[in-house]
């Protein structure tokens, strides 16, 4: 178990090195750079460009030095100080702008995932007992639909609703007067009214996907052996269910954590856009486009980081939820 520990803690290191890399690179790509962004920027604005600012900010951000060498400015101070380096578009920290958007992020993210969770098992554990019903049939349906329908579309669908049948604009997180106010158990409450919109939004096509998964792994499970070989035994069924079927039907479930940790914090960038809501998914987006070097590479690395680890807690469930795999990993 030592050796299997060490060889994931290496192989994790291995990943993130490549993908710092590979991040950094891709997003220096595309032709020009921040600098020549901000120079278009500030003569669409109407204002005379300054060649000798231009020329300090390149000095100051080291854009005037080779990429490779950009890149150990970045990722020495990351790995050694956990400094996630200086923002051009914002200037100011990174994590200063991470920081600000990441309460609420992970407030979103986590309610949509338990709006998820709960809403699916019962659904899928309904209709894999009771195949080919109509609630079945029902079920199926709206998981099709919920699976074909961009997000960003239902959330404009959401918007269009709330403001025509209740006359809500449901766009943000908080009503104008809570935007600027300090925490208070009324900007609590006004952030929870708030909260059913983006969540059924961002968790439909996750519930629609989860539902389908776990009914078939069921409906497999079903037809086993030792699940026929219990019923003849009279186990009663819905012991025989929660207990064995349902446990293994688990395993992609368990799996799939390891996308969860960096889906809290990134959240949906565009149905975030769409809805207005202060997350980081869009000061990522933004970031990317404007050339943002180390803001970009700095949240790209943070989600890397966060999705080895996700993966490695999904191996350790999986190990111990299933036996096999256990057994696998021992030999």
């Amino acid at each position: 178990m030592g050796s299997y520990f060490l060889r994931r803690f290496v192989y994790m290191i291995l990943v993130l090195a490549l993908v710092s890399l590979l991040s950094f690179y891709l997003i220096n790509l595309p032709p020009g750079s921040w600098i020549e962004n901000y120079a278009l920027q500030l003569e669409a604005e109407g204002t005379l460009t300054d060649q000798s600012e231009l020329d300090f900010l390149t000095k100051r951000y080291g854009l005037d030095q080779p990429l490779y060498m950009q890149y150990v400015h970045w990722i020495v101070p990351l790995i050694t100080q956990g400094d996630f380096g200086q923002s051009f578009e914002w200037k100011q920290p990174v994590w200063s702008l991470i920081q600000e958007r990441l309460f609420l992020t992970v407030v979103i993210s986590l309610s949509s995932i338990l709006f998820v969770y709960v809403v699916s098992i019962p659904i899928a554990l309904y209709s894999a007992i009771n195949q080919y019903s109509l609630g079945d049939y029902v079920f199926s349906f709206v998981g099709l639909i919920g699976l074909a329908t961009p997000n960003f579309l239902l959330a404009l669908v959401f918007m269009v609703l709330m403001l025509r049948v209740f006359n809500v604009t449901p766009g943000g997180l908080f009503s104008p007067e809570y935007l600027r106010a300090p925490w208070s158990i009324a900007k609590f409450l006004d952030l929870l009214s708030h909260l059913p919109v983006p969540v059924i939004v961002v968790g439909t096509a996750g519930t629609a996907g989860l539902i389908r998964v776990l009914r078939s792994q069921l409906l497999d499970e079903f037809q086993k052996q030792y699940v026929i070989t219990a019923r003849a035994k009279g186990v009663r069924e819905g012991r025989l269910i929660l207990k064995y079927p349902f446990r293994m039907a688990l395993n992609p479930i368990i799996s799939g954590i390891g996308g969860l940790l960096p889906s809290i914090v990134s959240g949906s960038a565009i149905v975030s856009i769409v809805l207005g809501l202060p997350t980081t998914g869009p000061l990522l987006l933004r970031a990317l486009i404007a050339q943002d070097t180390y803001a970009a590479a700095s949240m790209l690395m943070m989600l890397s980081f966060l999705t080895v680890i996700g993966v490695f807690i999904s191996d350790l469930l999986l190990m111990w939820l299933d036996p096999r795999i256990r057994f696998e990993k021992a030999n």
